[in-house]
């Protein structure tokens, strides 16, 4: 008898224990998803912008730079059929001294329970997923077409004859760390949620002229109470070339932004 009432005790201590890890896990506190997504018609982010390009058929390398706006400008509805919201972009010169002009591009955000869903040019990204605590890993590119092309793929192939967009919807977001600091250009920025998406380099910084190269780098940073404030997306080869006329070239773009201003 004594020896089945030891055995029940000791039953109900490991049903507490585990009902309260089960309690725990079900009081798992996060961050939402509007503290990095302020969807509120009016707001808006100013940015400056490198932007990477490849001239004379990927000979030459430049970077053009400028100001760009996104203003929230109304709530809509989105090729799903969910509400969502419609951003507005405007450019001008990098110094800001010229008039703001409509930069060609509007994009929509769809605030979901778990997750920010962004689509621009018929591309639709996951940039942010519940919960948000460092580590949590989410497949963000899931949704963008695998085959554009009759005789290629990737959701870029349309605009660019590489194959670093050949496996984007397998790339594996994560937050990388907790809230931290970051500095760049000279602008400092608190609270940051880190977006990990993807840091692949081959044969960069290209010290092997007659080797290919490319580069995938694709990272998004978002400021607590404000949104994103910075960006930096790289798709780019280099191909040799060599015996072949006009020699090496690269194709691909890049753009780095980080914010300036906002309301």
């Amino acid at each position: 008898m004594k020896q089945l009432t030891k055995f029940s005790l000791s039953l109900a201590i490991i049903s507490s224990l585990f009902f309260s890890s089960c309690n725990e896990k079900e009081t798992l506190t996060t961050d939402a998803l509007t503290d990095y997504y302020k969807m509120t018609p009016g707001k808006y982010i100013t940015y400056r912008l490198d932007s990477l390009v490849f001239t004379n058929f990927g000979r030459n390398t430049e970077v053009h730079r400028y100001q760009i706006k996104d203003v929230v400008d109304a709530q809509i509805t989105d090729n799903q059929g969910r509400p969502a919201f419609r951003i507005f972009r405007y450019i001008r010169d990098s110094a800001g001294t010229q008039s703001w002009q409509p930069a060609g591009l509007t994009y929509s955000v769809t605030l979901l329970n778990n997750q920010v869903e962004v689509s621009e040019d018929n591309l639709r990204f996951i940039k942010l997923h519940l919960p948000i605590t460092d580590g949590y890993t989410w497949k963000g590119n899931k949704y963008l077409p695998t085959s554009n092309c009759p005789t290629a793929t990737g959701p870029y192939c349309q605009l660019y004859n590489f194959s670093n967009d050949d496996n984007m919807p397998d790339w594996d977001y994560h937050y990388d760390g907790p809230l931290s600091t970051f500095s760049y250009q000279g602008k400092n920025y608190t609270d940051v949620l880190n977006v990990e998406q993807i840091d692949e380099s081959f044969n960069v910084p290209i010290t092997v002229p007659t080797a290919y190269a490319s580069r995938s780098r694709s990272v998004e940073r978002y400021s607590k109470g404000i949104g994103l404030v910075f960006r930096q997306y790289e798709l780019w080869e280099y191909q040799p070339n060599t015996g072949g006329a006009g020699g090496p070239y690269k194709t691909g773009f890049g753009i780095t932004l980080w914010m300036i201003d906002h309301n």
